[in-house]
């Protein structure tokens, strides 16, 4: 017969000594028919006799469940006490872990139905006390906490991209499993590491299923303050949504999966992308240097017939959409390759990830300089844009998981910079444009979308520097001095022998 999955029933109490030992009682016999369970109580540091209620309670012998009671010696706060016990969960190896509190808000008796969707690959379930029209006042939810409630689980679902009934509800149990895939531990300790633990549950696409349960408001006393808690909920998904942008960044909501792509193909709106599409000519033998997944590539060679080459680290299942494919960290300089048989290298948003792109720009230069057809095509962030700016005013400059300051760039430029590193390393500048910001990919591509990218393009006519998100070059490597200095001493000799004949 399959063991039973291990079930830790998490009490966190705080000034809990009236309530606590009802609570403990009050928790489903029956499901011992179904979880090997044991119960945690967690004090947390209470003014009163909380802890000592727990522990007669646990040595009473009219419990069901082996009971242990801890007592905190300093405050942790209601997210720092959830922590302790999560930790705990995952330590012991319990399979699952159900998160009561020690004031009897939330009934004990719903649990078996709150923890049969974990059975069905659920990550984590939340009782709902606004799955039912009415129900939350009727149990006597005060209309202002209803209110908050409603709004901000509105504004929380609109910037998360979710749809959840309610964000606020402390009734949840969790599978450890999910819990040991996010970074917890780093949020708040306090009452708004409820909101966090579910931006990280989504950020980090694990199901989360919601289940109603029925509202109690007693005598309990209240030690939320509502507007500060609202402010931090709000700030934090705000930050979440950032960071999907390119915006921000925390480590504690990087817990997206390691499968979760990075670089997305752009190439239905303005970007690098559809732009070098557009600027390659039919028939051109391409290389595309740092290629990531192959996008532009496979574009080019089903649109304009393109024989392609692409220079990736670590090809990704891609080799099959282009022509050739060559196995090469740029870091250590150019792959031994024929450069003369390309008209077009394509080195789109890879010099920021380079460590010396001064010193490749200049290999790349001696590898073209005797291929008088080779054209680049060059873009990179730029770090003037005025998104960056904004956040500098405010003493903000954080790295992220993508756009202009992402975490694996080494170096960032603006257009006088860049400029003037291509002409050092022996290029002409044939074109320079501004592209605007992937608003399309950022707020979804649709009309919002759209709007901003073209409100955008017209404000980088008014100052490229300013609003322009990426920027773009068009190169092509001057003659070298061996080359000058050859066709010189070939012409000088051409035209002497014309004067002695």
């Amino acid at each position: 017969m399959a063991a039973k999955p291990r079930l830790l029933i998490f009490i966190v109490a705080y000034n809990a000594e009236k309530t606590l030992v009802s609570v403990l009682g009050r928790i489903p016999a029956c499901l011992r028919d179904a979880y090997d369970t044991e119960v945690l109580v967690i004090d947390d540091a209470s003014h009163d006799a909380t802890f000592e209620h727990g522990h007669r309670a646990s040595l009473s012998g009219d419990l069901p469940f082996p009971v242990h009671v801890l007592h905190n010696p300093v405050n942790q706060g209601y997210g720092g006490n959830q922590k302790l016990g999560y930790h705990y969960a995952i330590q012991e190896a319990f399979d699952l872990v159900a998160l009561i509190h020690g004031d009897g808000q939330y009934a004990p008796e719903c649990l078996p139905d709150l923890l049969a969707p974990l059975r069905d690959g659920a990550a984590a379930v939340f009782g709902s006390r606004m799955m039912k029209p009415g129900e939350a006042r009727r149990g006597g939810m005060p209309f202002y906490k209803f209110a908050g409630n409603r709004i901000l689980t509105w504004i929380e679902n609109k910037l998360l991209h979710a749809q959840l009934s309610e964000f606020h509800s402390g009734y949840r149990v969790y599978s450890t499993r999910s819990l040991s895939l996010i970074p917890f531990e780093r949020n708040s300790n306090g009452f708004h590491f409820d909101t966090e633990i579910i931006i990280q549950l989504l950020i980090a696409r694990l199901p989360i299923v919601e289940r109603p349960i029925p509202t109690y408001y007693g005598d309990e006393i209240c030690y939320v303050n509502g507007l500060q808690y609202a402010f931090h909920v709000v700030i934090a998904a705000m930050k979440a949504r950032l960071q999907t942008l390119g915006v921000f960044y925390d480590r504690k909501f990087d817990c997206a999966p390691p499968d979760a792509a990075n670089y997305v193909p752009k190439l239905n709106y303005d970007s690098p992308h559809s732009l070098c599409v557009s600027l390659v000519p039919r028939g051109s033998r391409v290389l595309d240097l740092g290629c990531a997944g192959g996008y532009v590539g496979a574009r080019l060679r089903k649109e304009k017939g393109c024989f392609v080459t692409g220079v990736d680290r670590t090809p990704m299942g891609f080799e099959a959409s282009l022509d050739e494919v060559v196995v090469h960290d740029l870091n250590t300089g150019l792959p031994g390759l024929d450069w003369n048989d390309y008209d077009r290298i394509l080195l789109l948003d890879v010099i920021e990830h380079l460590n010396r792109p001064e010193e490749f720009l200049g290999s790349l230069h001696r590898a073209l300089a005797l291929n008088p057809k080779a054209e680049v095509i060059l873009s990179t962030a730029n770090v003037a844009f005025f998104i960056p700016r904004l956040m500098m005013l405010f003493g903000q400059f954080n790295y992220g998981k993508r756009g202009i300051l992402d975490l694996t760039h080494t170096r960032l430029f603006t257009f006088a910079s860049l400029r003037r590193a291509v002409s050092q390393s022996g290029f002409d500048i044939l074109e320079t444009r501004g592209i605007a910001g992937p608003f399309p990919l950022a707020l979804g591509d649709n009309w919002l979308g759209r709007a901003m990218m073209g409100l955008n393009r017209v404000l980088i006519h008014v100052s490229k520097g300013l609003f322009s998100y990426q920027i773009l070059l068009r190169i092509k490597p001057r003659p070298s001095l061996e080359l000058l200095l050859r066709t010189a001493i070939d012409q000088s000799m051409v035209r002497a022998g014309r004067h002695f004949c």
